[in-house]
């Protein structure tokens, strides 16, 4: 059975290494622990019963207690899954460069790379249209363009 952990935001990996080095230190029958990157404040454990869980989590650094109730692993299936970073991400969008030297800037999508995670973008505001490639994860869409048929 999974059951959910919550932790300080931003300290979930620290608290998935400290339970993976309790469970080795201490034997307890812990199976796995998962640590999602898009769920802040929160990590799954795998354990045998919720008692375990509790026993298991306490007093560790950052743990702020138990999610009430056991879940399936087809439950959080979907977090599990990776998506490439392009997408949503289309020709002619118009985007936020969220990091980088260009932050701030707004840009329109003029060539999306799927199999590198990048983009090439053009600076909306800029007198000559330079093409800047980033990384998908470094912008923010704006505005989607509707999808031809």
């Amino acid at each position: 059975m999974l059951f959910g952990v919550r932790t300080t935001i931003g300290q979930e990996k620290v608290v998935s290494e400290l339970l993976e080095n309790k469970a080795k230190k201490e034997g307890f029958p812990v199976y796995s622990i998962i640590f999602i990157d898009s769920m802040r404040g929160y990590l799954f454990i795998e354990a045998d019963s919720e008692g375990e869980a509790k026993r298991f989590a306490y007093k560790v650094p950052h743990v702020k207690g138990l999610v009430k109730g056991s879940m399936t692993l087809e439950e959080i299936q979907h977090f599990l899954e990776v998506k490439p970073m392009t997408a949503g991400i289309r020709h002619g969008d118009i985007v936020e460069i969220t990091s980088g030297a260009f932050k701030g800037e707004k840009a329109r999508v003029v060539r999306v790379d799927e199999s590198k995670d990048k983009i090439t973008v053009e600076i909306i505001e800029a007198a000559v249209p330079i093409p800047i490639t980033v990384n998908a994860s470094n912008v923010r869409v704006i505005t989607s363009i509707e999808k031809e048929d």
